[in-house]
Order: structure tokens, then C-alpha cells, then sequence
């Protein structure tokens, strides 16, 4: 019997008819410098990665055990998260913020990242954010057809928003919805509000009735160990996010949450209704392993410990270098980035065709192998020789071995754990200065 589907029909498909909304959009920054930077490294070349921000450290032994004794665990969870682990969550933001919360308030989701895009999707108004701000906050606005407001920012309030700064947006129209996003510490610039300076943006928010997400994926870093939460001030306006990809070094096991106050469980079921539609739920063995970094314990707490004091070492090390080259930077209070400005440089850099950030850094990989990110990936004006690095290119599970109690942790101990950070920062300022 002849086979009636044999014939060939050719190279025929359906013609090309992309959203509007995603026309002409790339690969996210720091997903691309990092597949640049592999591929670099690839072809012999020797790459500092200064770029992707994602933690040195290891995932700690007692989240490890958790997640092997929990292999065995297939089924689907519910769509708002393991009771277990939102319980924990609920135990952790009451220890480290005060904050009552129930696990009912709690929304799990495979990383902060894809729950801002739902939250962006389920909440209608503009997003509203500082300049500037992680890569991916306006990309997605701009997927999903939402306007972006950038607020302007100075350097001498830590490149980060301000309550006259928000007035001055919200004024012009007071009426219309609006989110604004606080990242604190924050990427790119590890800027981290003052319990002062969030009662002031509260209060403007709250008169404005604005909905405020308070982004603390680097809560657990801010070196001083005391982060505050927006959602102390502003508490029936402000969704908290958080997750262990920064803290507790599991960017890979994408597992983040939202804690939203009783006042936005609207919202919240609004969420969750996509997310069964989508994600359906987080893998069930990590939720359940990530309930040992909530619960916290002895051992978390001297990881955490550790993992501050390496940063701010490093932090401390990277201002001195850069402003000895020129660089106009604000104080860096947590995580892992630096967001230098080299315009003192801007006669010298033109005369050797370098005349924004996205030539800057170009020109910085190929002649150092020094990998970056521009200022205008971020939001900053693209003439503005701006740039983001992440000093996390060494080895985490060694420097927190070499840390012991009471050490003080000079730029020797910089040089001798992260010797391609040092380089890389020393690189890229001799060749700025050249």
C-alpha cells in the first residue's frame, strides 16, 4: 500500500511574524557577556569575567545534604509553594525584618526573575525604576507592552532613587497605577538604602498609592548584616522578593519567592492563577532542600558570615584601585558589583575612538580580556562612559576556607583569593589611564 505521507513538500514554513513586543530583542546582558567570555576563553584567550553576576560561593553542605536525601521527592507541589518551606520563609523574614507574614502570603516561583514577570503581567501600570537598574526589569515591561518611567539618579545618592526624585514623576500624573522597583543592595551598583532614606520613598509612594516591590536578592550580603526591608515602612504596599540565588550561591536551582502583605491578596491569587497556567510549581526536591537555608542554623550563619566579610574585603579593594584611576563610583554596601564612571577620562578615551560604554567595554575585552558590562545596558545614557563589573571571578569555597576568625582581611588576602579579580581590576585600570 503506497505511503500517502511520503511526499516532500520542501523547504517550506510559515512566514515570519514575531510580537511586536519582542522585534528586535536580544539576549539579556549578562547571559550574553558570559557565552561571549566562554567562548573567548574557548579560543585560548585568557578572559577575566567580570560580567555575570552570579555568586563565587558554593551552595552550603547542609543545602547539598537536604536536596540529596530529597531526590526521591516527583510529585507536583501546589502551585503557591511547599507549605514546609513557605512556613520557613515566614520564620525567616520575621527573624531578620520583624515581619509577620503567613505562608497563605507566600508565592514560590523558579527564581525572582520569572516572578517579577508574572507580577509585571498580572498588575497593570507603568514600571517605574532608577537609572540605573538591573538588565532585565525594563526588557520586560517592554515584552509585555508596559510603559517604563526611568528615574533619574546622582551619584551623590548612591545612584539610587529618591523621594523628590519620585514626586517629581509621580505629580505629573497622580492618578495613574504605577510599580516601582527598589533593589537594595542593589545591581548594578551595590547601593543599599538607609532605613531614612525608605521612609521618605514610602511616603511618597504611599501618597501616590503606589504598588513598591522591594527587591532583596541581596539582602543576605549587605555587609554590614543589617538589611532593612522596605516592607518594614510601607508594609500594606510593598511585595518583598527574595530567593537563595545571591546569599546561599544557588543561582542554578532557580527558586525564589514573593511575600505580599494581606492587602494585595488579590494580587497574589491573580499570580498564582498564571503561574498554574505555566510553571505549574518549582522542582518539589528543591523546595524541599531550601527550607535548611530559611530555617537557618549555626552553619548558615557562619557562611553568611564569611561571604560578607570576603565581599566588603573585595568591595573595599576594587573603590581604592578605581578611583585611583579616576572613576567616580558610589559606596558599595552589599553584593558583589561596582558601577564606575570613567568620564574624567572622556579626552584621552575619545582620542582612541572610545566615545561611549558599549565601545568602552568592547574595547576593554579585546585588548585585556577584561569582561564587562556597559552603563547603558542599565539604563544610563549611552555617551556616558559607565560600566558594571561583578568581582566574583575566584574561587568561593577556597576563600572561605582561608577566612579565620578575628583575620583581617587586607588587600594581600584579595590578591592571594582572588587573584583574577585583582588582575582583571588592575588591568582595566592601567589600560584606562594608558
Amino acid at each position: 500500500m503506497p505511503d500517502t505521507f511520503s511526499a516532500d513538500l520542501g523547504p517550506v514554513s510559515p512566514s515570519i511574524q514575531l510580537s511586536l513586543n519582542v522585534r528586535g530583542l536580544g539576549l539579556s546582558a549578562t547571559l550574553a557577556i558570559n557565552e561571549r567570555s566562554a567562548r573567548l576563553a574557548a579560543q585560548g584567550r585568557t578572559v577575566c569575567r567580570l560580567g555575570l553576576g552570579q555568586s563565587p560561593f558554593p551552595v552550603p553542605d547542609i543545602m547539598q545534604r537536604a536536596l540529596a536525601s530529597n531526590a526521591h521527592q516527583k510529585d507536583y507541589l501546589p502551585v503557591q509553594g511547599l507549605p514546609a518551606l513557605r512556613a520557613a520563609i515566614c520564620g525567616y523574614l520575621h527573624r531578620t525584618q520583624g515581619l509577620d507574614f503567613e505562608p497563605e502570603d507566600i508565592l514560590i516561583g523558579p527564581g525572582t526573575k520569572e516572578l517579577m514577570f508574572l507580577l509585571q503581567l498580572a498588575y497593570y501600570g507603568d514600571l517605574v525604576i532608577p537609572t540605573p537598574s538591573w538588565v532585565s526589569y525594563a526588557p520586560q515591561a517592554e515584552i509585555l507592552g508596559r510603559r517604563v518611567t526611568w528615574l533619574p539618579t546622582e551619584i551623590e545618592h548612591g545612584l539610587g532613587v529618591t523621594a523628590r526624585g519620585l514626586d517629581t514623576v509621580c505629580a505629573r500624573d497622580p492618578e495613574r497605577p504605577r510599580l516601582l522597583i527598589l533593589n537594595s543592595p542593589g545591581n548594578p551598583t551595590g547601593t543599599a538604602y538607609t532605613r531614612e532614606a525608605l521612609t521618605e520613598i514610602a511616603e511618597t509612594a504611599q501618597r501616590y498609592r503606589m504598588l513598591l516591590l522591594s527587591d532583596e536578592i541581596y539582602g543576605g550580603v549587605q555587609f554590614d548584616g543589617r538589611h532593612v526591608s522596605a516592607a518594614r515602612i510601607y508594609r500594606g504596599g510593598t511585595i518583598i522578593s527574595d530567593g537563595i540565588s545571591k546569599w546561599a550561591g544557588a543561582g542554578g536551582w532557580r527558586l525564589g519567592f514573593l511575600a505580599f502583605p494581606k492587602a494585595l491578596g488579590w494580587l497574589r491569587d491573580a499570580m498564582a492563577s498564571v503561574a498554574s497556567e505555566t510553571y505549574t510549581s518549582v522542582s518539589a526536591p528543591i523546595q524541599h532542600a531550601a527550607i535548611t537555608a530559611f530555617e537557618c542554623g549555626p552553619e548558615m550563619d557562619l557562611y553568611l558570615d564569611k561571604s560578607r566579610r570576603i565581599l566588603e574585603a573585595i568591595a573595599r579593594f576594587t573603590t581604592i584601585k578605581l578611583e585611583g584611576a579616576g572613576a567616580r563610583l558610589n559606596p558599595i554596601r552589599g553584593g558583589f558589583y561596582a558601577f564606575p564612571d570613567f568620564s574624567s577620562h572622556r579626552e584621552q578615551l575619545h582620542a582612541r575612538g572610545i566615545g561611549d560604554s558599549t565601545a568602552l567595554c568592547e574595547r576593554l575585552l579585546e585588548e585585556t580580556g577584561v569582561a564587562t558590562l556597559p552603563g547603558s545596558a542599565f539604563g544610563r545614557p549611552t555617551h556616558e562612559l559607565s560600566l558594571r563589573l561583578a568581582f566574583v571571578d575566584f574561587d568561593g569555597q577556597a576563600a572561605l576556607d582561608a577566612v579565620e576568625p578575628g583575620q583581617t582581611l587586607d588587600e594581600a588576602f584579595v590578591r592571594t583569593i582572588a587573584p583574577r579579580v585583582a588582575n582583571g581590576i588592575d588591568g582595566l585600570c592601567d589600560w584606562v589611564a594608558r
